[in-house]
């Protein structure tokens, strides 16, 4: 019917909304005689549950409605995003609607549109009803099919006589759908609808009214009758079926989600990129992080990690899933439009229980902004959880003044997570620039020193190319900030994997603990390093306590399968790694940890079948293509052994292929001499799985060779009698 504006009235100070019709409408005289006619009665309209209208006016040839502009969300939005409302709020919602409609039909006005999407939830919880722009006024009350089909009554399809009835039978559907969480007409087309609606009426679950209070299921059954005159009389008469808001169901679909007891909770969902080219994804994620991150210093506050409360990016997921599934009694969303230098960012705190909104607010700003951007919704997300101000100041604290490094930080963390080769390359680039543009910003050199140790990790580069430059960026990070946690898990890695300096690794990952006990990635990294040290019990009590924390990581969740693999536990291992590729499927590394573990279960066929998943998905990662000739040989297969041990001599005459994959390929073929070779060449390149000699079972063969006790006492591991 148009679009809708937010404006400034410049005389009464106000905002209002204007809603411009539609051109071609503006030269039908008698068109807008009538609607002239429908707005002049409409605006007699005075009524706490109904959006008032202004006037109707001109410019340049456009006419628009003024009406009251209401600061909120529409129940549309709201049931899409949390789903069936809480009865107690579904019962308020309704009682506000018939009071509204019923003033409205007081005074002569026929809605004829109601929908969840013309009714406004403010800021205060108030329910308004909007939009009587197409209402027809007129005592015959005929006019066409105006309206939204699915919330149209019959008569409206056939152009018979329109009244409040009509707008009765659309309450009715507005009822059906928040009682029980499902639109009550649902097909693919406007004309299968009117033939529906026109037929033997739409095919309504009615079973889901049975769980509702009986007065409630026969108000509802009533509302929808084809025939008018079998409808309620009045809307008075609708409200009056309602029950009390603190009346139970006769049973229930699904409990309810409370907010745990456990104090003031929340998780920050990444915000939704509104700019026009959709290139601020990085930035949106960036604002969320900085958010978590100033919360997480908040003591009395349990905020859900950064890795768990990105699983629901762009999910229509319900709220009150999320809060249950992260156990947390609030959740933050926002949105961030960027225009060169201009910001506009935009946050609602909402609460699980309800899904009503407990603050919103925008913010107009220019990019230099952007920190005291997140500093007040930081705090307006104290205030609002009524948590204590001390540790506030803690939590607003910056690592860098320059609004550009700061940018540029964001964009290396973001193309960090693609897990790439060229990705890490980039962020690589954007973490040198960050640091041109501010040689003191410490996060930076963490941030680089992560890049590189993660392309030794996936072995894109060999240990001593990226753990040497890692550990630089990192050591350089603790100098300029002995107090950045990130600091020191990053140099906490390199002195695991590449230094093998096993009491100065703890000391790292101990020391960014102390200074952020709520990390789950140093507490993952210092986890690998106690289950190195075969301290496994220390290990699985320190991954369930990073699990708790961050229970959708998909890190952390692989990290638990680790452990259970390196404690003989199989089939707990394979069970966890089955259930984090159900929260992601593309995550193709687990597909290498999975088949390690059906290989020690004796499970052959359905280890080579994950190597060899592992293996297409990856683009043939040297890795999984090693495994796999490992579990061929193992299942007898020689010939497809030797044709992946060509396949990797050949690419090691042009990339880097680690030794140590050389090894596992020579234990599969039981050549036992040639594999303990390749293992003193994989430990003079400081390959890095050598850490896990002394737990990994796939090489439980070889413990009692003097060989591999030698390697084990080389690498700085204790070696069994």
């Amino acid at each position: 019917m148009g679009e809708v504006f937010r404006a400034d009235d410049l005389t009464l100070g106000v905002a209002v909304a204007l809603k411009f019709l539609p051109v071609a409408r503006s030269t039908d005289v008698g068109w807008l005689a009538r609607l002239r006619h429908e707005v002049r009665v409409a605006r007699e309209v005075a009524h706490p549950n109904v959006c008032r209208v202004y006037d109707i006016a001109e410019v340049d040839g456009e006419h628009f409605i003024s009406m009251e502009y209401i600061d909120g969300e529409d129940l549309a939005v709201l049931l899409r995003r949390i789903g069936r409302l809480p009865e107690p709020k579904t019962i308020e919602i309704a009682r506000h609607l018939c009071r509204g409609l019923a003033a409205a039909h007081d005074k002569g006005v026929v809605h004829r549109d109601l929908k969840p999407a013309n009714i406004m939830l403010d800021d205060s919880g108030n329910v308004r009803i909007t939009d009587f722009g197409i209402a027809l006024l007129d005592e015959r009350g005929e006019g066409g099919k105006i309206g939204s089909p699915a919330y149209m009554a019959p008569e409206q399809f056939t152009g018979g006589r329109v009244s409040p009835s009509s707008d009765i039978y659309s309450l009715g559907l507005v009822l059906y759908e928040i009682f029980t969480g499902a639109p009550a007409v649902q097909a693919d087309s406007t004309e299968e609808i009117e033939r529906l609606q026109t037929g033997g009426g739409p095919a309504i679950q009615w079973n889901l009214l049975e769980e509702l209070d009986s007065g409630v299921e026969r108000m509802i059954r009533q509302c929808l009758q084809r025939d008018p005159g079998k409808r309620p009389a009045s809307v008075e008469a609708v409200a009056a079926a309602l029950p009390r808001a603190d009346a139970g169901r006769k049973s229930t679909r699904r409990s309810e989600s409370r907010a745990p007891d456990r104090g003031p909770s929340i998780a920050v969902l990444p915000f939704a990129d509104m700019s026009a080219d959709k290139d601020q994804d990085y930035f949106c994620e960036g604002m969320a992080e900085e958010i978590i991150s100033s919360l997480s210093r908040l003591e009395g506050v349990h905020v859900a990690s950064r890795t768990s409360s990105f699983q629901f990016k762009e999910s229509a997921v319900d709220i009150r899933v999320i809060g249950e599934q992260l156990n947390v009694g609030t959740v933050l969303e926002g949105s961030v439009r960027k225009a060169g230098n201009r910001l506009r960012v935009t946050a609602q705190l909402i609460n699980v229980a309800d899904g009503y909104h407990l603050w919103s607010e925008r913010y107009d700003r220019e990019m230099k902004d952007v920190f005291a951007i997140q500093d007040e919704i930081a705090g307006a997300i104290v205030t609002t959880l009524k948590v204590r101000l001390t540790g506030l100041t803690q939590a607003v604290r910056r690592y860098t003044d320059n609004v550009d490094a700061y940018e540029l930080y964001m964009k290396g963390r973001y193309v960090e997570k693609t897990r790439s080769q060229p990705g890490f390359a980039r962020g690589i680039e954007y973490f040198e620039q960050a640091i041109e543009k501010d040689p003191g910003y410490a996060l930076a050199y963490a941030g680089l020193a992560d890049s590189y140790s993660l392309l030794a990790w996936y072995r894109f580069l060999t240990p001593s190319e990226a753990f040497t430059k890692a550990g630089a960026a990192a050591a350089k990070a603790v100098e300029i900030d002995e107090t950045l946690p990130e600091a020191h898990t990053a140099q906490g890695v390199v002195r695991f994997y590449y230094d093998r300096d096993w009491s100065g690794a703890e000391q790292s990952f101990g020391r960014a603990l102390a200074l952020n006990d709520r990390d789950p990635i140093a507490m993952h990294g210092y986890v690998e390093l106690l289950a190195a040290r075969n301290r496994l019990d220390e290990a699985m009590a320190m991954i369930d306590r990073a699990h708790q924390l961050d229970p959708l990581s998909l890190t952390i969740n692989a990290g638990t399968a680790w452990v259970h693999y390196f404690c003989r536990r199989y089939d707990e291992a394979i069970r966890h790694l089955k259930k984090t590729l159900d929260l992601d499927p593309n995550y193709v590394f687990l597909h290498w940890f999975l088949g390690q573990a059906y290989l020690q279960n004796g499970l052959l066929e359905k280890a080579i079948d994950a190597f060899r998943r592992g293996v297409n998905r990856s683009g043939r990662h040297a890795g999984m293509v090693a495994y796999l000739a490992h579990a061929y040989g193992r299942a007898g297969k020689l010939d497809e052994a030797h044709e992946i041990i060509r396949e990797l001599q050949e690419r090691a005459e042009h990339s880097y292929i680690p030794a140590d994959y050389m090894s596992v390929v020579a234990l599969g073929l039981g050549r036992t001499d040639e594999a303990l070779r390749w293992m003193e060449k994989a430990c003079a390149e400081r390959a890095l799985h050598l850490v896990f000699l002394g737990v990994d079972p796939l090489f439980d063969g070889l413990r009692s060779e003097g060989g591999y006790k030698q390697l084990m006492a080389e690498i700085g591991l204790e070696v069994p009698a």
